[in-house]
């Protein structure tokens, strides 16, 4: 059995403004002195389980910094088979991967956003060791901790909804190969895997992470991600006193 990552970058990150003039993708952005993916990418290739990182990207995509990710070492592979939708990013992705590595039914995927570039390795251990063997999988969470507003057109509050049992759901979400496949065939309108995989009649297991692996989505989440990655560099990790 095998671990293997998947990070879909085909999108354009159209409310970071790359479709109005914007000269990047959101996930070319420098952030930390390094393409905005690169966090992300630099964190699953240093995990020790994983073998491979497969990341998939537009067929037209001409940004991708080839010379500089190939720091990263062999263990990263880009498939150019991006889709219009994310589902149909991961989707061409998991075929590309049989492509490369022949059949991988059971072997696990994790699939993560190209734009959480504050994962760190003990977040993909973590998630690893909670799934286990679990078939249904699981995926990266946090319990929402905000109330929470139904909000009507007028942009007025049609109701409070209640927040016991809501998390918000992360990445990565890890699933085994021809599973995930198959739901995303399944249920190709899905924003996530996970939701895929609940329109199969499974549960993935919620696994919880920590708010500090944000999804850059808005011009200011980027310095708040700037600020997480500087922040760990900047501290020295504990170490045990006998």
């Amino acid at each position: 059995m095998s671990y293997y990552a998947l990070v879909p970058a085909a999108g354009s990150g159209s409310r970071m403004g790359a479709s109005s003039g914007r000269a990047l993708p959101k996930q070319y952005l420098p952030l930390a002195g390094k393409p905005l993916i690169w966090h992300a990418l630099s964190a699953l290739c240093a995990t020790p389980a994983i073998a491979a990182v497969f990341v998939v990207l537009a067929p037209d995509d001409v940004a991708w910094p080839g010379e500089e990710m190939a720091a990263l070492g062999e263990r990263l592979h880009v498939l150019r088979c991006g889709g219009e939708t994310r589902a149909e990013s991961v989707t061409n992705g998991l075929r590309g991967m049989v492509s490369e590595l022949g059949m991988i039914d059971d072997d696990w995927v994790l699939v993560h956003d190209a734009a959480r570039p504050c994962l760190d390795v003990a977040m993909v251990e973590r998630l690893i060791a909670e799934v286990g063997d679990d078939d249904a999988g699981g995926l990266l969470a946090v319990p929402v901790a905000d109330t929470l507003k139904l909000c009507e057109e007028h942009g007025r509050v049609r109701q409070t909804v209640p927040r016991d049992g809501l998390w918000q759901a992360q990445t990565p979400q890890m699933f085994r190969h021809r599973l995930l496949l198959d739901a995303l065939e399944f249920a190709p309108q899905v924003t996530d895997e996970a939701s895929a995989m609940e329109s199969l009649g499974l549960m993935p297991k919620l696994v919880a992470a920590d708010i500090g692996n944000l999804k850059v989505t808005y011009p200011q989440d980027l310095k708040l991600a700037e600020w997480i990655l500087r922040s760990r560099q900047a501290v020295p990790p504990a170490t045990a006193h006998g």
